[in-house]
């Protein structure tokens, strides 16, 4: 029996190949990158999501652990028109059912992304059944158990002790990270320029994080709805002024609330890398890589913040910066993995504030 089934809390089933894993549930999103498949299921941020991918063909370069955001796989499933399935390489699909990830292909990945865009991000499941009803009734079981998880999936995302990176530049600052469910590459780009960095967990207080000495903060990408973020949202109130902040996707939104700013939900948010953005601070245009469900409410904004970025997609706010509050909050991924590379000068810009 190879009859695999994604079905939508929202009624609607779409049947295709079957290619192994378990039967699990999560948020249905949908990603527009051709490329990156690997950094993106190693992706903290998409904790109990399952991701279609709109490029027809993953796996076709194979696997490479060097490229891993984290240590393990983060996705609830992986959907796509094809996979690389040969004599020659099978080893994204063996990585993912090795993992328990259930992995759907065959088909029709361009109806599904319309019903997301025009209906929005629904619960769903991957299940493994021999028709429609069974899958129906599996899928539910499976919806109603994973809605039960505690709302701060960025604590659940995030380490929970802390640790100490040496850095590259050893004349370079210190930065405490408030770990959100961080990719790797955003602690690499920052052992570039630092002379240390020290992880701690997403609710660290204050003290903990000012007995370390830090010259500046950063608070990193995670997954779910920022207004369910327990403490850390207080925590950054209080070192607003007091250090430069420097908050990425999930980060940038917690900043926002901390500054007493508001976040909604997107239709279906932005995930791929080919988001267009004009950026004020470094003065370019230039494609991005997202992955975000909320958007930060440009008017509820207090008046010493400045939008410095903006999508031009759908004009959201992409980033702000307050030279009084010595903060910048940016909606995107300037580390890239996968996507472009041109805003990796945001980091630069932050370790400059602290010197």
């Amino acid at each position: 029996m190879n009859k695999g089934y994604l079905v939508l809390e929202s009624g609607e089933v779409y049947q295709g190949l079957w290619n192994g894993g378990h039967d699990r549930a999560g948020e249905v999103v949908f990603n527009t990158s051709h490329s990156g498949y690997e950094e993106i299921a190693t992706d903290p941020s998409y904790f109990s999501q399952i991701v279609v991918m709109t490029a027809p063909m993953q796996g076709n370069y194979g696997v490479a652990d060097e490229v891993w955001e984290s240590s393990r796989i983060w996705i609830e499933g992986f959907i796509c028109l094809e996979v690389q399935d040969t004599e020659r390489d099978q080893a994204w699909k063996k990585r993912l059912t090795e993992a328990g990830i259930p992995l759907l292909s065959e088909l029709d990945t361009r109806q599904l992304v319309l019903r997301l865009r025009s209906g929005g991000t629904p619960w769903g499941a991957i299940v493994h059944a021999k028709n429609e009803s069974e899958a129906k009734q599996k899928a539910a079981a499976l919806i109603a158990e994973k809605k039960k998880l505690d709302k701060d999936w960025v604590y659940l995302a995030s380490r929970k002790e802390a640790e100490v990176r040496r850095g590259d530049n050893m004349v370079g600052p210190k930065v405490a990270v408030l770990d959100f469910g961080s990719k790797e590459n955003i602690l690499r780009e920052l052992q570039n320029r630092c002379s240390e960095i020290k992880i701690f967990n997403s609710r660290s207080s204050v003290q903990e994080i000012m007995d370390y000495k830090p010259d500046g903060v950063m608070l990193t990408n995670g997954p779910g709805d920022p207004a369910d973020v327990k403490v850390a949202i207080g925590t950054v109130r209080e070192l607003l002024g007091v250090k430069p902040i420097f908050g990425i996707c999930m980060g940038h939104q917690v900043l926002a609330l901390a500054l007493g700013a508001k976040t909604y939900k997107l239709k279906f948010g932005h995930r791929g890398s080919n988001h267009p953005i004009r950026d004020t601070v470094l003065n370019q245009i230039y494609m991005t890589s997202q992955n975000h469900g909320y958007a930060v409410e440009q008017e509820s904004l207090p008046p010493d913040v400045q939008v410095t970025h903006v999508n031009l997609n759908d004009g959201t706010v992409a980033g702000f910066y307050s030279d009084k509050k010595k903060c910048l909050g940016i909606q995107y991924h300037p580390e890239s993995c996968p996507g472009p590379h041109e805003a990796s000068g945001l980091f630069s810009y932050f370790i400059e504030r602290m010197i």
